[in-house]
């Protein structure tokens, strides 16, 4: 039997859960525990058996609501049926009955979308149970009754009772049994609908549907999004897929493509989606999947806009297009793919046992817009066997890299290409080469009033914040010039300082965006200079008494590795480029202390001493000024900037801290806890004779650490043996991971 309209006969269906009922109905993630149903057909007006089968619930505990009105106990639930057993007999029943009455097809007709969409749907799909066909489509009776009666209620406002009492139909609760008086009452306001009624001539035949699979596909930034249509998902597994996701949200129709997955400033999952669904109706019960579970976690579950969405998921690439054309594929994603890595290397990995689609055309390499690779690529499997033999593979090596293998989406395709091909400001790093400084960009340190100061911004405020705060004034201002001030603890500070093209653009600012709202909270925006501006970012105060000069050379701008510009001449990189430092290659001491001191003299001579923070030595230095702000990185490269060779050299020769002075081999930590201190790593290295100057935490984009830290060995095999001992082992409550670099 299928559920294919126009139908020959109705099934008429309620039920009740161990929860809510009425409008709340499936909210609390309740279990099913009635059924009610009764066979009509349509063309004789004629009615099967009315049955009532009650549902053995794994939780018998009631509400006490639905105790009250349903008149169940769990006493009289233990003693049911489990729901795959209710839904076989239900089969049964039906057909039997649909024989009596000479019919062979049904289609459901509910009170609603409730039962099938949010309680049916959700708990067949967490207790592994499979439907059939008859309960992806369904009438919902409130619509139909609706379109027949355009007079009656709004759907949303429509209940059984207000149906039977428009159409006349009295109704006595007390003499039925709770679900049998509902049904009954369907039926005859069903009866009042056909052809020939005294109250509309109605045709039952436009059923609901609801979508068997999600299904991926491609999404460009020029599409509409309805603002309605999209929610945010957050808590979620990190290795959770759209698949896991569309199976949270089951019984809802998802739009083509429209589960995005969101990735932090490294370029990993960061337990947030975005979900784009059909209508707002669907988006609506989405909405009342708030914190209902996903395994033994609760997710979280928020409106969100269509902007929102195609940021994270929308995309221009014709390449990317015609990589996620071929629907009906497994998407996995490779990361700590070697920099020299060939079509032939990769589909040679995979193997025979999960062949790729389209062999070199099944695979999408991720690179920079200069060509470069970034250690990224995506894989088509044309069915679910082959994709897992290949994550069997994760961790495998290839070259001298472990590779890692896990499943992906096809707006995680987009939103990784759109990160890495939108001529990011902050690339990852390539192999070790050595650093080519562009032509310097100067820091303004004038009188002229070509500045403002943007004061009280929210403290999650990002650059991108401040960019949609300007407006149109965005374009006035100069490449690099937007900083964010950080306080002494390494935080933002809620000051930012623009560098405008002019005076006069820096005047029209401060009065078009003085005391405009960003966020919860209004912004003050003064005009001020560059000298102004360079003492503040020095650790200076500048309020209406004038300015107050910093009580130290330490800087506060963001973050602590930055250097403090102390004449008008400091320079910065021009481009927030990487370069792989020399200090992060193997040296011998000799060879490391002959290079700081030649540096330190070359800098002497060249230019004006650049001051740093004295124990940041050690740490990398970050342009923070970067004109939009850098899109994240991939895990398996270092992600931060490396300081220009003669300052970092006279840096560390000034503070005697020499960096990374063991020759050897690099070892990357990925996964620290956030408090991991050196005293933790090296106990973690216990047995390796390690030294504290071996190790060099990195920190992120606010001055934080990330989580990661690099660590020389003294030789290439005592590094290798680390990572095969050590990686995957626990420091603290977190597992790290250990690869070569």
């Amino acid at each position: 039997m299928t559920a294919s309209p126009p139908s020959e006969a109705l099934v008429v269906l309620f039920g009740a859960t161990a929860g809510a009922l009425g409008a709340k109905l499936g909210s609390d993630e309740r279990e099913l525990i009635l059924l009610v149903w009764q066979v009509v057909d349509l063309h004789s007006k004629k009615v099967g058996t009315l049955h009532k089968c009650l549902v053995k619930a794994d939780n018998l505990e009631l509400a006490d609501p639905c105790q009250e009105v349903t008149g169940l106990t769990p006493e009289g639930l233990s003693k049911a049926e489990p729901l795959d057993r209710v839904l076989l007999q239900f089969s049964q029943l039906v057909s039997n009955d649909l024989k009596t009455l000479g019919k062979s097809s049904y289609t459901f007709c509910t009170d609603g979308q409730l039962l099938i969409r949010q309680v049916i749907h959700p708990e067949a799909s967490k207790k592994n149970l499979l439907l059939s066909d008859c309960f992806y489509s369904f009438y919902d009776l409130r619509k139909e009754f609706h379109e027949s009666c355009p007079n009656s209620a709004p759907v949303k406002d429509q209940t059984i009772q207000s149906m039977a009492e428009y159409i006349g139909y009295g109704i006595d609760e007390t003499e039925e049994d709770f679900g049998v008086w509902q049904v009954k009452a369907m039926v005859a306001i069903i009866f009042s609908m056909f052809p020939g009624s005294c109250v509309a001539n109605h045709l039952f035949t436009a059923p609901e549907t609801v979508k068997y699979n999600y299904e991926t596909g491609p999404c460009s930034k020029s599409e509409t999004v309805d603002r309605e249509t999209v929610i945010r998902a957050r808590g979620l597994p990190w290795q959770s897929s759209d698949q896991d996701i569309a199976r949270f949200f089951k019984g809802l129709n998802i739009a083509k493509g429209g589960v995005a997955l969101c990735l932090n400033a490294q370029g990993r999952r960061n337990g947030e989606a975005l979900v784009r669904f059909v209508n707002s109706e669907q988006r609506d019960l989405a909405l009342e999947r708030h914190k209902h579970h996903m395994g033994s976690r609760y997710i979280e579950v928020y409106k969100a806009t269509g902007e929102e969405f195609l940021k994270i998921a929308g995309g221009t690439s014709n390449e990317v297009a015609q990589f996620l054309s071929k629907e009906n594929q497994v998407i996995i994603r490779m990361r700590g793919l070697p920099f020299t890595a060939t079509p032939e290397d990769v589909l040679g990995f995979l193997g025979p046992e999960c062949p790729v689609t389209g062999e070199k055309e099944g695979l999408l390499f991720v690179k920079y817009p200069d060509g470069r690779p970034t250690g990224d690529a995506f894989v088509l499997f044309a069915c679910e066997e082959f994709a897992q033999n290949a994550l069997k593979k994760h961790k495998e090596i290839l070259g001298k890299r472990y590779i890692e293998l896990f499943r992906s989406t096809a707006a995680e395709v987009q939103q990784v290409l759109n990160r890495y091909m939108s001529t990011p400001l902050i690339p990852t790093l390539p192999t070790p080469i050595i650093p080519v400084i562009p032509p310097p960009y100067t820091i303004a340190a004038g009188s002229a009033r070509d500045c403002v100061r943007l004061r009280g911004l929210p403290y999650t405020a990002g650059i991108d914040d401040i960019l949609e705060f300007m407006g149109d004034a965005t374009g006035d201002i100069k490449p690099h010039g937007v900083h964010m001030v950080l306080n002494q603890q390494g935080r933002l500070s809620g000051d930012a300082f623009i560098q405008m093209k002019s005076s006069d653009r820096a005047y029209l600012v401060a009065q078009k965006c003085h005391k405009k709202m960003m966020k919860d909270r209004y912004v003050e925006v003064f005009q001020c200079s560059g000298e102004e501006m360079n003492f503040v970012l020095m650790g200076g105060t500048l309020n209406r008494s004038g300015l107050s000069p910093p009580p130290c050379k330490l800087p506060c701008l963001s973050p602590p590795g930055y250097a403090a510009f102390q004449t008008a001449a400091a320079v910065i990189p021009a481009d927030a480029t990487l370069y792989q430092s020399q200090a992060l290659l193997p040296q011998t001491r000799t060879q490391q202390a002959s290079a700081a001191a030649a540096a330190a003299a070359a800098a002497a001579v060249a230019s004006p001493a650049v001051a740093y923070y004295p124990t940041q030595a050690a740490q990398l230095y970050m342009n923070y000024t970067a004109y939009y702000p850098s899109p994240p990185v991939s895990p398996t490269t270092v992600g931060y900037i490396a300081a220009p060779q003669a300052a970092v050299a006279a840096a560390a020769s000034a503070s005697h801290t020499p960096m990374l002075t063991q020759p050897g081999a690099l070892v990357r930590m990925q996964g620290l806890p956030y408090n991991a201190g050196m005293k933790e790593i090296l106990s973690f290295f216990q047995g390796y004779q390690l030294h504290a100057d071996a190790i060099l935490p990195l920190y992120n984009f606010s001055g934080q650490p990330s989580g990661e830290a690099l660590v020389t060995f003294p030789s290439l095999d005592s590094a290798r043996k680390a990572v095969a001992e050590r990686s995957g082992c626990l420091l603290g409550s977190h597992c790290v991971e250990l690869c070569l670099v």
